[in-house]
């Protein structure tokens, strides 16, 4: 999810409102941003501003703007995306006001100018906020992509122009990786090659969202002889959506799924939702038997063009051994890594991207900790200071002085059905009402040379509360341990806190009282 909020003078704006898919309970519902420490602080934003259409981007802007009733600026692809969530949901689509890439807007203190750069989907923006004395680059989902297929590439000398910037807030999630991405163009010559080698049907999932590989795998297709069919609400309305736009006027003419069966195998090429493993997907119906126009058999070919999103792997290889079941061959990200490229930059575009617009300070967002580390890490060496990796609630201040932690708000889960506007009954507490159960957790700790290390077992006593991997959270607990900065035990615990909420707000159906009792010990010494 992504909701970021700037304020400056007593006002505010929100960047971004999305949602995730809770695999991990029944019913695969959604997870969207709480709105409890907004309205206690009386944070209420004159305007949401949309970086890209992507659903952990977008996704909960249904659920969230009737609180808000503000204007929703986002580019036109990303407007498009979300007038037709507004209208699924009965909901007036007048706030929306499409901004194209490259334009500037000013509401209240806010100077904002929407600046393109490459992704997974087109239209992807950072955004340049100035405000006062100081000037922001929240860059969005990124990476430099010298092949985008849909799109330009990145200018270099637009983001020259904008050196130095105070602050840059900036993706993580490829920081650990060494390198460049891969281009989309290296993807759709791969592809090529590869559906070139098969015989039977063939069926590649990838994100709907992703343009570019939807484009380049049907141009694939219908150069290896292959007629191409959508399968997937989502999937057939981002190529609606997109064409409208003009953005895929080169895609060839597409089969209905229900004549499908009329094709011999050969001739068939199949684009489908459900790479996460989601079980309602249409991968997921192939998998199981359960699609009403198509049946997968041997020597059928599974294409994966997409990475799994961490937390995602188990659903995910319980689709791939029920197609492995069915005898279909199973291609992905670890047997066949030039199918897919990653839409985030990998360490050498974040040299270069920070080489071009020389930020002063780094704010690593997105992916997890050790994302956002490694980012850190690569920030500093360039001479970026970059004291902070956020959590979720964290309101951090930018001044005179640099990045400082202002007051961190553990965040409760928000929980809503996928069929549904309201929140779900007994899933998420209001304000001021009763969370669910209550868990104890009691450790002894001992201080080390690099940090608080555990001793002995973690005593949990949960009364009321959602089963939970108690070997997961040990293992999480252990890192973060280690990771924390504290002198004394009082301050250890004033640290530990709100990521343990934050641990079981991501990870429970429903969030207990957390009670948290820390020991110290000494560890003896021996010769």
């Amino acid at each position: 999810m992504n909701l970021g909020l700037y304020g400056h003078e007593n006002e505010w704006i929100a960047v971004d409102c999305g949602m995730m898919i809770r695999q991990d309970l029944p019913d695969a519902p959604l997870q969207v941003p709480s709105l409890e420490t907004p309205e206690a602080l009386g944070i209420r934003p004159r305007i949401l501003v949309i970086t890209h259409g992507h659903e952990d981007h977008i996704g909960a802007a249904a659920w969230l703007w009737p609180k808000w009733q503000c204007p929703v600026y986002a580019t036109p692809l990303a407007a498009g995306l979300l007038r037709v969530k507004f209208v699924e949901r009965g909901l007036a689509v007048d706030a929306i006001q499409v901004i194209e890439p490259g334009e500037a807007l000013e509401n209240g203190p806010f100077t904002l100018r929407y600046l393109p750069l490459t992704h997974s989907i087109p239209e992807s923006c950072a955004l340049l906020i100035a405000a006062g004395d100081y000037r922001v680059l929240h860059t969005g989902d990124w990476k430099l992509d010298p092949e985008p297929l849909i799109g330009p590439p990145v200018k270099g000398s637009l983001f020259r122009a904008l050196a130095p910037v105070d602050l840059v807030v900036g993706d993580s999630t490829n920081a650990p990786m060494p390198g460049h991405s891969r281009s989309e163009g290296e993807v759709a010559r791969a592809l090529e090659q590869r559906l070139s080698q098969c015989s039977g049907r063939v069926v590649v999932s990838c994100f709907a969202s992703n343009l570019a590989r939807v484009l380049a795998v049907a141009q694939a297709a219908e150069r290896c002889g292959r007629r191409v069919s959508l399968m997937g609400r989502a999937m057939v309305r981002m190529v609606a959506v997109a064409r409208g736009l003009g953005y895929l006027d080169d895609m060839p003419p597409l089969v209905p799924v229900s004549d499908l069966g009329y094709l011999p195998p050969q001739e068939v090429l199949v684009i489908a939702t459900g790479s996460q493993g989601e079980p309602r997907a249409a991968l997921s119906r192939l998998a199981n038997g359960r699609h009403h126009s198509l049946e997968l058999m041997a020597d059928d070919t599974v294409i994966f063009s997409a990475k799994a999103i961490p937390g995602n792997e188990r659903q995910i290889e319980r689709l791939k051994h029920a197609l492995r079941h069915l005898d279909v061959a199973v291609w992905d990200e670890f047997n066949h890594p030039e199918l897919h490229a990653s839409g985030h930059p990998a360490q050498d575009e974040l040299r270069t991207f920070y080489g071009w617009i020389k930020p002063r300070h780094l704010l690593p967002v997105h992916g997890e900790r050790r994302h956002q580390q490694a980012h850190q890490e690569l920030a500093e060496s360039m001479g970026i200071q970059a004291p902070l990796a956020p959590i979720n609630g964290d309101l951090v201040r930018l001044d005179g002085e640099g990045l400082s932690l202002e007051s961190r708000h553990p965040q409760r889960p928000c929980i809503v059905s996928q069929d549904a506007v309201t929140p779900l009954p007994g899933l998420t507490a209001e304000r001021g009402s009763p969370r669910h159960g209550i868990l104890h957790l009691a450790l002894s700790v001992a201080s080390t040379k690099t940090g608080w290390t555990r001793i002995g077992r973690l005593m949990m006593d949960a009364h009321r509360v959602s089963a939970m991997d108690e070997d997961s959270f040990t293992d999480w607990l252990d890192e973060r341990l280690e990771e924390v900065e504290a002198d004394t035990l009082a301050e250890l615990r004033t640290a530990l806190q709100p990521l343990v909420t934050s641990w079981l707000g991501q990870h429970l159906r429903q969030l207990p009282d957390v009670h948290l009792q820390l020991v110290a010990v000494e560890v003896p010494a021996y010769r």
